[in-house]
């Protein structure tokens, strides 16, 4: 090729790689769907370039290879040949492993792939286009590894590239079909990973999972666990903690950890299963006590022939031990036994598997009151990975210390997408925001924990989006700063879903896992969000609803071989969460509304019933799609929980019916009080105050308390007060608009009043009107005797050098975070002057109470909690340590609210504009909404909306 020629191919490349989206979810794409000159074609015109590796490559590899094979035909049609020996042929794909494929390493000594960056790495992986790779070949594409996984990762990498999803198999996405694939990567595409362990953790697994295994597989045997192991590699993972409730996966299959070696799968037990024996093998072949100090011999026994039947398989060996069943020991266990514990296992494995047991992988769980112990004084040898864990909702407990990282063992963290136990157990739906995992996984890698990252996935479906967004940051926390998780989600809809729908589904999916987030399906109340105050219920089912709406509409639009996986990934999460939303909503409101004697109390009953079933319609339609392949998998009960674990059956939340007389009979409330006219309070009614800042409407109900309609009238005392209607007939309930027209308020405070006249007399409602100046500088408005922010939402940043504030969308129950950075930075005094500044027009003078919502981080550092400090303009900031209630009661409200919340007391000397500003003392903290309450703050779960912010 001329130069003139390479010029153009060049720049016809760099064109190609901005034009052409990535497919494969933050890497440069390097495929294209045509015939393109100087390009590896792998396949064109119903032909495929031939697959060559060497028979002496792992055996993992040449599997792997197949699944490429496989992957080629399921796009273009068109199936290449897998071949072992030197390549032949014009052009051709040439697969290895440095140090066991003699065709890698003969290309690498003659300088035509650049291995440079993989050599001696751990998974690492390089795939480069070379001109005359060998006699007769003129173009070949060239996928090495450093090792096993590392080939197969780059292999999987060209199978995402080409369009297979990693769920192609799990969630049933179809790849886009095309008669052309070409490949071009003049210069070498290389990666390897961040954490050396990534791994899943399949728990809490029935009936869902296990249903579904006993049906398809006959139980937990190597059929299932191929498709897991597939699944992991695909993701960039490699390791497992397997099925436990009742299995054994060593015991249940002799396949199992056969192949799970020979896919590439390093296998560990969980952190209550030491030595690699299922908790379930000990019910079934252990003698006497779960108790060491009774029982030792029995249980070293026990314990050695987990290590003999796994002798020659990789794995990481579990140390420690728990009381049976992952209960804490005993409380005459102490630290003195868990070391000696350790120290015989130990003494165990260097008998059974190696000497030098530093070079055999080993990790202590450091869960629950394990940590205790360790806090407590207890040590393991250096070489040991610690895990440190989650709360299980997702909130790391600890990381290491400055001093702990320098252990050559290194440190990990087990984390939660589902979990069984208290304040209440969740296991249903995703429930957990990818930018929630973003930040606490960050403090993991800025802390060093990065030996292993181990998640507990439940059922593993419906946790595809999580998982695979724990496993690449995992691979690569530098490719995924906060700002780009909106782009992540973008990317992996328009992979799996194509172009057109991408930003719509990902900002769906954001969606719906922050709403579960904010408050877990299972722990979902009738009042749990206000049915009187700020629209706060009547919001959360409309926002639910428009989500599910949009849903449908992109399925609809869909092609119909992509609907099933769009059913399991996207529709019926959303429309599940919907539906239960407003199942308790509306369970909620009819209770209300029958103390309230409502005629459509009775109604709100019956549409009850109806979402009740609904549920288990969508529920049945799950198990029902692409032949049934899918049943059981979502038969987890979520409606009806009374205490920590799950109801043995749905159970749909109790509804009242009332009689009612035959004639109509008025009554009336408003927006802002449970309280009715005719009734206690009601001749006292008075609607939140109309204000010009907000210019927002507030409104009145007429409803009947009769079978029969009625007529009212309603009349405004002053002319400039605005009403929706004026007169109608009630047969079930009339909302009244209540506005008022600003041009011709006078400037001040006013009472005006709505007099309601029906059938049983005549009501006057009070509505407050406030007409202010508008301040002509920027800044939050009181309105109603509050000014509510969103943390994002700051007038000013301000931080010293070497600091800065880092917005972390989408991670808060309302908006965004707002996080200090850097997360390993020492603390700060107020006087370093890091703070949030939120300007703000305050119409009150006195006492206020300032509430700050934050991220429900744990002190995961020795010492004293975390604090933040706050002020009102230049008063003296009052200092806030968010962990100095330690209780039960207190970790359990926060866990279930998603977030922690606190109150300082301020002093504002008089109306007009004041600066309220929020200060960072040690990082880790996200502060998510200011509130300042000025006397008119009402009881909801979320918090004041957003006020108006000028100008």
């Amino acid at each position: 090729m001329t130069k003139s020629l390479m010029k153009l191919a060049a720049a016809a490349l760099a064109v190609w790689l901005v034009a052409v989206p990535a497919r494969a979810l933050g890497n440069k794409t390097v495929v294209r769907f045509e015939r393109v000159p100087d390009a590896v074609q792998l396949a064109a015109g119903g032909k495929a370039a031939t697959l060559y590796l060497d028979q002496q490559d792992w055996p993992g590899v040449i599997r792997a290879a197949r699944d490429l094979q496989d992957d080629i035909k399921r796009v273009s049609n068109a199936s290449p040949a897998l071949k072992f020996g030197s390549p032949s042929g014009r052009e051709a794909v040439i697969i290895g492993t440095l140090g066991k494929s003699a065709l890698i390493d003969k290309l690498a000594a003659a300088g035509k792939i650049d291995v440079a960056a993989i050599r001696g790495k751990w998974e690492g992986w390089t795939m480069q286009t070379v001109a005359d790779p060998a006699p007769g070949v003129s173009r070949a594409l060239v996928i090495a590894g450093s090792d096993k996984r590392g080939t197969i990762y780059g292999m999987y990498e060209l199978s995402e590239q080409i369009g297979v999803s990693p769920w192609h198999w799990w969630a049933d996405v179809p790849p886009q079909r095309h008669a052309a694939i070409a490949v071009s990567v003049p210069r070498a595409l290389s990666d390897a990973p961040v954490v050396q362990y990534r791994g899943i953790f399949l728990n809490d697994e029935a009936p869902a999972l296990t249903g579904w295994v006993k049906q398809r597989y006959g139980g937990y045997k190597h059929g299932f666990y191929e498709k897991v192991f597939e699944l992991i590699l695909r993701l960039r993972g490699n390791y497992l903690w397997p099925a436990m409730w009742d299995a054994a996966f060593f015991d249940d299959d002799p396949l199992n950890g056969k192949l799970a070696d020979e896919y590439g799968i390093v296998m560990g037990t969980s952190h209550h299963e030491p030595m690699m024996r299922a908790h379930k093998e000990w019910q079934r072949y252990g003698k006497g006590p779960w108790d060491y100090q009774r029982n030792e011999e029995v249980l070293r026994d026990f314990w050695r022939g987990g290590l003999r039947a796994t002798k020659d398989y990789e794995k990481i060996i579990t140390l420690g031990m728990r009381g049976d069943g992952d209960e804490p020991m005993s409380e005459e266990s102490n630290v003195a036994l868990l070391q000696r514990i350790v120290r015989d296992q130990r003494e165990m494995i260097a008998q059974e598997i190696r000497p030098d047991i530093s070079q055999v992988p080993q990790a202590w769980a450091l869960y629950k009151e394990v940590q205790d112990y360790y806090e407590k004084g207890m040590r393991v040898p250096d070489d040991v990975l610690l895990l440190w864990c989650d709360d299980n909702w997702g909130n790391i407990r600890r990381l290491p210390t400055a001093e702990e990282r320098k252990r050559p063992g290194g440190a990990g963290v087990y984390y939660h997408f589902d979990y069984v136990g208290g304040p209440r157990s969740y296991k249903w739906l995703n429930v957990t925001p990818i930018p929630k995992i973003w930040e606490q996984m960050h403090l993991a890698w800025k802390y060093e924990a990065t030996r292993m990252w181990i998640v507990n996935v439940g059922d593993l479906k419906p946790m595809e989006v999580p998982i695979e967004f724990f496993l690449s940051y995992a691979w690569n926390p530098e490719k995924w700063p906060a700002g780009r998780l909106p782009a992540y989600l973008q990317q992996w809809a328009q992979r799996e879903f194509g172009a057109k729908h991408a930003a719509d589904i990902a900002d769906i999916v954001d969606k719906y896992t922050r709403y579960n987030g904010r408050r877990k399906p299972e722990q979902l109340e009738p009042e749990t969000y206000s049915l009187a105050n700020y629209r706060e219920a009547e919001r959360i089912v409309a926002d639910y609803k428009e989500l599910a709406v949009r849903a449908e509409k992109i399925s609809a639009d869909l092609p119909k071989n992509q609907r099933d996986a769009f059913f399991q990934l996207v529709l019926h999460p959303v429309k599940a969460g919907a539906i239960v939303n407003e199942l308790y909503v509306t369970a909620g409101l009819n209770r209300l509304y029958a103390k309230q004697g409502r005629t459509s109390a009775n109604d709100l009953a019956a549409r009850a019933r109806e979402l009740f079933r609904q549920d288990a319609e969508l529920t049945r339609q799950y198990h029902e799609m692409n032949g049934g392949k899918w049943n059981h998998m979502m038969s987890q009960a979520h409606l009806g929980y009374t205490y920590w674990n799950q109801p043995p059956r749905n159970v749909m939340p109790a509804v009242s019916e009332i009689q009612v007389p035959r004639a109509g009979d008025m009554g009336v409330a408003v927006e802002g009080s449970e309280n009715v006219w005719p009734g206690p309070g009601g001749d006292a009614l008075k609607t939140p105050s109309l204000n010009n800042a907000a210019a927002a409407p507030q409104f009145v109900q007429v409803f009947n308390r009769g079978e029969q309609p009625f007529r009212f009238t309603a009349k405004a005392s002053e002319p400039w007060l605005v009403l929706s209607k004026t007169s109608g007939n009630v047969a079930r309930g009339e909302r009244l608009q209540v506005d008022a027209r600003w041009s011709d308020v006078p400037t001040g405070s006013h009472t005006a009043t709505v007099t309601i006249t029906g059938p049983a007399g005549e009501v006057k409602v009070q509505v407050p009107v406030v007409k202010a100046d508008l301040p002509s500088t920027p800044g939050f408005v009181e309105t109603d005797g509050v000014v509510a922010m969103e943390a994002g939402h700051f007038t000013r940043a301000v931080s010293p050098v070497g600091r800065s504030w880092l917005t972390i969308p989408g991670h808060g129950r309302t908006l965004s975070g707002v996080a200090a950075q850097p997360v390993l930075a020492p603390a700060l005094s107020t006087a370093d002057g890091m703070r949030l500044e939120y300007d703000m027009h305050m119409a009150s003078s006195g006492k206020v109470k300032v509430g700050i919502t934050l991220a429900p981080t744990l002190k995961f550092q020795p010492g004293q909690g975390l604090r933040y400090a706050v002020s009102v303009d230049d008063e003296a900031p009052q200092i806030v340590n968010v962990h100095a209630d330690a209780s039960l009661k207190a970790w359990e409200r926060m866990v279930s609210d998603g977030a922690a919340q606190f109150t300082t007391e301020h002093t504002v000397a008089k109306p007009g504009r004041h600066v309220l500003k929020f200060w960072a003392l040690d990082a880790g903290l996200v502060v998510q909404k200011l509130v300042v309450d000025a006397g008119g703050q009402r009881p909801s779960y979320l918090g004041p909306p957003e006020s108006p912010r000028l100008p």
